[in-house]
């Protein structure tokens, strides 16, 4: 149970955040991503049994098998859950949880691969890898990380990474500017 406010009532942290402080941001499309991914394994699974039941060589083992790779499946597609709030950012996965605390970022990377990566790491020891995607998709909980990673900067802390965040600053506010004419029927 919550922590009473003014009116007697119970609150719950994790809903309601603290007003003064601005509460955690999530990924606003990390439900539907997990959801996607059910679907994916369980499509596979219903796909690959259906396959093999039909041609008459469904065995037992066969079935564990084509589990285990619906499984895999879902795996690989089951999306990484980000969470920012003042000072820190939290991604969580199936296996794992790292956090880093952007207050006091000593580095920002972009790493340009077969899939595009920023890399944070901070003043103790921790470091955080996602796809810089995350942040255009919730430009929320871009302007939580980067309001620390401006006050980080200003401490002192960040040494290197103004370009890997003007880079990013530079795609949230363009795909943001396109959101807005699409919106209002400019583009």
């Amino acid at each position: 149970m919550g922590p009473r406010d003014d009116t007697g009532n119970t609150r719950d942290r994790a809903r309601e955040p603290d007003r003064g402080h601005g509460g955690p941001v999530c990924d606003r499309s990390w439900r539907a991503d997990a959801r996607r991914a059910v679907r994916c394994a369980t499509a596979l699974l219903a796909l690959l049994l259906l396959v093999d039941g039909a041609a008459g060589t469904l065995t037992p083992w066969r079935g564990v098998f084509w589990l285990a790779l619906a499984v895999l499946l879902f795996v690989v597609l089951y999306p990484v859950r980000v969470t920012a709030g003042e000072g820190w950012l939290t991604t969580r996965r199936l296996l794992g949880t790292r956090s880093v605390r952007t207050d006091l970022l000593v580095s920002v990377r972009w790493h340009d691969g077969v899939s595009h990566r920023l890399i944070l790491n901070d003043a103790l020891g921790g470091r955080v890898e996602l796809d810089p995607a995350v942040f255009v998709d919730n430009p929320d909980l871009w302007y939580r990380v980067e309001q620390d990673a401006l006050g980080a900067r200003a401490g002192g802390f960040l040494r290197c990474g103004g370009e890997a965040l003007r880079r990013l600053t530079e795609r949230v506010d363009g795909e943001n500017a396109r959101t807005v004419l699409h919106l209002s029927g400019l583009d």
